[in-house]
C-alpha cells in the first residue's frame, strides 16, 4: 500500500467516525425527547425511534473493514461503543476483537455473555482464538475447546502453550505443504481442488515422507515451470526457518531483512509445524513499537483512551512516584549548595540551562542505544568503542554549546569566572550524560529488563541530579 493509499484510507476511516458519531448523536437526541413525551403509545414510538437510525448505522458498519471498525470503537466513548458493538453482526465480532486495542476489548468483553464469546471465538482460525484466549473466560476456552475438531484441538493446545514473544505465538497452522518426489503437474492438480488458497500463500512448503522439511517452491516458479518437472528439481533448499521457542522479535527482524511474506516453523526434528506470515509480523512489530512509545512515555501498560477516571490514575502513577522521587533527589542536591546560592543569585538563573541541555543529550544517546539494541548492532566487542565514540561526541558537544552558554553568561552578568564555569560545567554534564546514555540500556539488557522501559525517565534524574551538582559543585569552588 502506498503513502497515497494509507493517507485516503486513514481519511476514510475519519470519514466514517464523523458519520457514526452524527447518527448516534441524532439517536441519542430523537430519543431524550420521545421520553419526555407521556402517552399511552410511548412504547412503541420509542421503539420506532430507536430503529429509525440504528438501521442506517448496522448498515453502515456492514460494508466496513473489521479494522475500521475496530479504530471507530477505540474511539468512541464507552456508552456510545456499546450502542455500536451491539449492531455489529455475531460472524464478525471475533474479527473484530482482534483488531481493537487490548484496553478497548477488556470493555467489549465484559459486556458479552458466554454463549456470544464462544459464537465469536469458533468462528476463527486456531491460531487466532489462542490469540484471544488470554482474554477470554475460562469457561468460554472450554466450550471453544469442545467445539472444536481434535486436530484443531491439538493445534489450539499447542499455540497457547508458548510464551508472548515467541515465534510459536506468531505461528499460523493454515499452509499448503507437498512432498518432494512429486511432479508440478500433481502439484497444479491438488491445488486446483481447494477452495481458495490460505492467506499470504508466496510458496508452497516441500517435505518428505516423515514431514521434516526439505525446501521450498515458490508460486511464481510454480506458474512457470515445466508440469514434468520433479519438484525438488525447482525448490529452493536451505529456506528460511524458525524454531517455535525463538524469539519473535527475532524473527520479525530476519521479515525485514530478507523481504519475506512467510517462513516455515520445524520442530527440533526438522518437521513442518506451522508457518509465519508478514501480517502477524507486523502486527507483532507495531503492538511491540506501542509498547515502547507507552512505556517511554511513563505508562504502564495500554490505556482505553475513554477508560474511567480511576483506571487512567492507576495506569499512570508508577512512573509519576519515581519522577517524584527523583525530583525530590535533585532538589536535595540543590539544597547542599543554598550558601552559594543565597551569596550568587545568578547561579540559580543558570542551572535549569545545565540541566535542560544535559537531559536533551542522555536522552538522544538512550535512544540511540536502545533502537541499536533492538536491531542487533551492539555485541561485547564494540560495546567499548561505542562508548568511547559516545564521549568524544560529548565532549565536542560540550565545548561548542559550553563555548555559547559561557558567552551568554558573560553577556548577561559581566562575570568572564561565571563564563568558564559554565562551559566547564557544561562539557563535564554531557560526558556524564553519555556515559549514562549508553550505560543505562546496557545494563538494563544485560539484566534481562526491556531497556526501553523506564530509560529515559532514569538517564532524566540521573543528568538533571548531575548537572547540578556539577555546575554548583564547579560553582563554589570557583567563584563563592
Amino acid at each position: 500500500m502506498t503513502m497515497a493509499e494509507t493517507e485516503d484510507r486513514r481519511a476514510n476511516v475519519q470519514d466514517s467516525l464523523r458519520h457514526i458519531t452524527g447518527l448516534l448523536q441524532k439517536h441519542g437526541l430523537v430519543e431524550s425527547l420521545v421520553h419526555r413525551q407521556q402517552g399511552p403509545r410511548q412504547e412503541l414510538v420509542e421503539n420506532l425511534v430507536q430503529k429509525l437510525h440504528l438501521v442506517e448505522l448496522q448498515k453502515f458498519l456492514d460494508a466496513l473493514h473489521p479494522a475500521d471498525i475496530a479504530l471507530i470503537l477505540e474511539s468512541l466513548p464507552l456508552e456510545q461503543r456499546l450502542v455500536v458493538w451491539e449492531l455489529v453482526k455475531a460472524e464478525r465480532e471475533g474479527e473484530i476483537l482482534l483488531e481493537v486495542s487490548d484496553a478497548v476489548r477488556a470493555t467489549l468483553i465484559e459486556n458479552m455473555d458466554e454463549q456470544e464469546l464462544v459464537a465469536a471465538a469458533e468462528q476463527l482460525d486456531t491460531d487466532e482464538i489462542a490469540d484471544l484466549a488470554p482474554d477470554l473466560p475460562r469457561e468460554v476456552i472450554q466450550d471453544v475447546f469442545k467445539s472444536l475438531a481434535p486436530e484443531e484441538r491439538e493445534q489450539l493446545r499447542a499455540a497457547m502453550s508458548y510464551p508472548e514473544g515467541a515465534v510459536g505465538a506468531l505461528m499460523d497452522f493454515d499452509m499448503i505443504s507437498i512432498r518432494d518426489d512429486i511432479t508440478i503437474e500433481v502439484v497444479l492438480r491438488y491445488l486446483r481442488r481447494m477452495d481458495e488458497m490460505p492467506d499470504h500463500t508466496d510458496q508452497l512448503f516441500v517435505v518428505d515422507y516423515a514431514g521434516r522439511l526439505k525446501g521450498l517452491l515458490a508460486v511464481n516458479r510454480l506458474l512457470v515451470t515445466d508440469p514434468e518437472t520433479v519438484v525438488t528439481a525447482v525448490m529452493q533448499t536451505e529456506p528460511p526457518r524458525f524454531r517455535p521457542n525463538e524469539k519473535a522479535h527475532d524473527a520479525a527482524q530476519a521479515f525485514e531483512r530478507y523481504d519475506l511474506v512467510s517462513a516455515a516453523v520445524v520442530d527440533e526434528g526438522g518437521r513442518l509445524i506451522g508457518r509465519v506470515t508478514v501480517n502477524t509480523v507486523m502486527d507483532y512489530i507495531r503492538e511491540e513499537t506501542d509498547s515502547d512509545v507507552l512505556f517511554a512515555g511513563g505508562l504502564r501498560g495500554e490505556e482505553d483512551l475513554f477508560a474511567s477516571v480511576w483506571k487512567s490514575v492507576k495506569n499512570r502513577w508508577t512512573w509519576l512516584a519515581v519522577n517524584l522521587v527523583t525530583a525530590f533527589i535533585a532538589s536535595r542536591v540543590i539544597g547542599l549548595f543554598e550558601g552559594s546560592i543565597s551569596k550568587l543569585v545568578a547561579l540559580a538563573a543558570l542551572m535549569p540551562i545545565i540541566a535542560g541541555i544535559s537531559g536533551n543529550s542522555g536522552n538522544q544517546t538512550t535512544t540511540m542505544i536502545v533502537r541499536a539494541l533492538a536491531v542487533g548492532q551492539i555485541t561485547a566487542a564494540n560495546a567499548r568503542t561505542l562508548f568511547a565514540k559516545e564521549i568524544g561526541v560529548s565532549l565536542l558537544n560540550g565545548l561548542i554549546w559550553g563555548g555559547v552558554v559561557g558567552l551568554f553568561a558573560f553577556l548577561i552578568y559581566h562575570s568572564w569566572q561565571l563564563g568558564v564555569v559554565m562551559t566547564g560545567a557544561m562539557v563535564l554534564s554531557l560526558v556524564l550524560a553519555a556515559i549514562m546514555g549508553v550505560a543505562i540500556p546496557l545494563t538494563m539488557q544485560r539484566f534481562g529488563r526491556d531497556p526501553a522501559i523506564g530509560s529515559s525517565v532514569m538517564i532524566t534524574a540521573l543528568t538533571d541530579s548531575g548537572g547540578f551538582f556539577i555546575f554548583l559543585g564547579l560553582a563554589t569552588l570557583f567563584l563563592v
